[in-house]
């Protein structure tokens, strides 16, 4: 694999690391994640470095996610040991961002989905910009949030998370600042000098004042929506959050109307999964829920459900999954509970 996937360099006080595949809106290959972790390395050990700096090139986003051909081909032949060093090597990559001894500014414009949340939202500084559409895609093909995603998910405000994590919904800059995924907003045509600014830093704390200055507070549809979605998403149950936003959709609302169409169409498992990872990360260290990631993760390989999301909504194309099972009442408790138990022949994540 190419190096060329990340470009490193050292500009003035500031580590750089550009994700470099463009036309596959930088999504992570596992060759990345080894890369970005070597890199992460050198900046740490360089006292010329003060702070580390991620961005996409190319301007449709940082990152799209991951390499989810390669997770369909290893869910069709169920090769759970093929597909664990890049998960595992993948969540150890979050971990290491999230407790990372440097400030690492992460550039969230455009596409930061997935994978991309991953190698952002840990981050010690998040910068959302006005391009900005954040996603937690996962249950789009019966999966359920990874890269620690339902840590951020279950802190945000007022259920918006269980929102974010069912629906699948992107959402903006000035709305990843609200819910938590991000910590200030920059319009994208000053994100050029506010890497020239940042490039002068010779202390941490140089970091925190830069971002306040060029910080663009905008306003956030979610919150706006966020007294309906806290009462809809906050019912026990997935079977009860959808006769809950049926009322509102009936009312008319935009909002919970899309909500009410995504989440008929998702997958049943998918769904039950998803909202017990969320209400189980409430209760998480961050570490914690990276470790429940894996065994959700390979237990969705061994499952139906994901290599069939994913060749309805990204090979073929044909947005016409057929998930097994097709209803949220053939989906037991045992069933969802399993997806949290060890996975034969699969060690836990320890980092």
């Amino acid at each position: 694999m190419s190096q060329d996937e990340l470009l490193t360099s050292v500009q003035g006080g500031l580590g750089v690391l550009t994700l470099n595949r463009p036309k596959a809106v930088n999504a992570l290959s596992y060759n990345m994640i080894g890369l970005i972790d070597q890199a992460l390395t050198e900046f740490e050990h360089n006292d010329d470095v003060h702070a580390v700096l991620v961005r996409g090139s190319g301007d449709r986003g940082l990152c799209a996610g991951g390499d989810v051909v390669s997770i369909h081909d290893n869910a069709i032949k169920n090769d759970l040991a093929a597909a664990v060093p890049f998960f595992r090597d993948e969540y150890t990559l979050n971990n290491r961002i999230y407790n990372y001894p440097k400030p690492y500014i992460a550039i969230m414009n455009g596409l930061v989905l997935g994978g991309g949340v991953g190698i952002s939202s840990p981050g010690s500084h998040r910068v959302a910009t006005d391009s900005t559409k954040l996603g937690m895609p996962e249950v789009g093909i019966g999966f359920s949030p990874d890269v620690g995603g339902s840590y951020f998910l279950a802190n945000a405000p007022q259920n918006v998370g269980n929102y974010m994590a069912l629906t699948a919904t992107h959402v903006s800059g000035a709305d990843a600042v609200y819910v938590g995924m991000a910590d200030v907003r920059v319009s994208d045509a000053r994100i050029e000098a506010l890497i020239e600014r940042l490039e002068s830093v010779t202390a941490p704390e140089q970091v925190d004042e830069i971002l306040a200055e060029f910080h663009e507070p905008g306003e956030s549809a979610l919150e706006n929506e966020s007294t309906w979605i806290d009462e809809a998403f906050g019912a026990a149950t997935v079977e009860e959050i959808l006769p809950a936003v049926e009322v509102v959709a009936a009312q008319g609302n935009e909002v919970a109307q899309k909500a009410l169409k995504v989440l008929q169409r998702h997958s049943p498992t998918g769904l039950k999964v998803t909202l017990e990872a969320v209400r189980r990360a409430q209760d998480m260290q961050f570490a914690e829920v990276l470790a429940q990631d894996l065994r959700t993760t390979m237990h969705a390989m061994e499952g139906v459900d994901l290599a069939e999301g994913i060749r309805a909504q990204i090979i073929d194309k044909d947005r016409n999954p057929q998930w097994d099972p097709a209803r949220l009442i053939d989906v037991t408790d045992a069933a969802v509970q399993a997806f949290f138990g060890p996975v034969d022949g699969i060690e836990d994540l320890t980092v």
